[in-house]
């Protein structure tokens, strides 16, 4: 079975949005390299619709030169959403149906690891669907005070079992989770 994994920027105090405007400033060769290697595990991407929106607004006029417009303009992309009517980015094939009905077949095919990155709304779906592997977030230094955050009031609640963890030199933490079914002590 496929492993689906999430990678999120997000800041000390929560905050997912827009990280293009404040995720850069602790950018590190070290921590890009782990980055791409983490996209390297996977052979295809899974998308929400604001996520693909944002993505294909920028990504496909970067030239092929550059590692990521190479990997993200040529893998194949599985976008969720119910308001869409088609999705024209190379190699980009909707979901509007029972998301996790899909996601589950989509798991079940051939292939390496499905990535995921943004897409809040869809990772907390996913990991409240229980078809979530594991959760990467890239934990910046960071208070942003204001923005939306990865998880929001209401949500249920889930066990989460860290398995690895890393320090890069600009402060950011990388964390490493995986689903957890944990007891409740009452």
């Amino acid at each position: 079975m496929r492993k689906l994994v999430a990678t999120e920027s997000v800041s000390l105090d929560g905050v997912i949005e827009s990280p293009e405007e404040w995720a850069p400033a602790y950018s590190t060769q070290e921590l890009d390299e782990a980055n791409a290697a983490g996209m390297s595990s996977s052979d295809a991407l899974l998308l929400g619709r604001v996520t693909y929106e944002e993505l294909v607004a920028f990504w496909p006029t970067q030239p092929d030169d550059n590692p990521i417009a190479e990997f993200i303009n040529n893998v194949p992309k599985y976008v969720v959403s119910t308001s869409l009517e088609d999705v024209e980015w190379n190699n980009s094939t909707l979901i509007a149906g029972n998301v996790a009905e899909e996601i589950a077949e989509l798991k079940q095919r051939e292939g390496e690891g499905i990535g995921i990155v943004g897409s809040r709304t869809l990772v907390r779906s996913l990991l409240d669907y229980g078809l979530l592997d594991e959760f990467v977030l890239n934990v910046h230094p960071l208070v942003l005070g204001s923005g939306k955050r990865l998880f929001e009031e209401g949500g249920e609640r889930t066990a989460l079992k860290l398995i690895e963890s890393k320090t890069f030199s600009s402060g950011v933490v990388s964390l490493t989770y995986e689903p957890s079914k944990v007891e409740d002590d009452e």
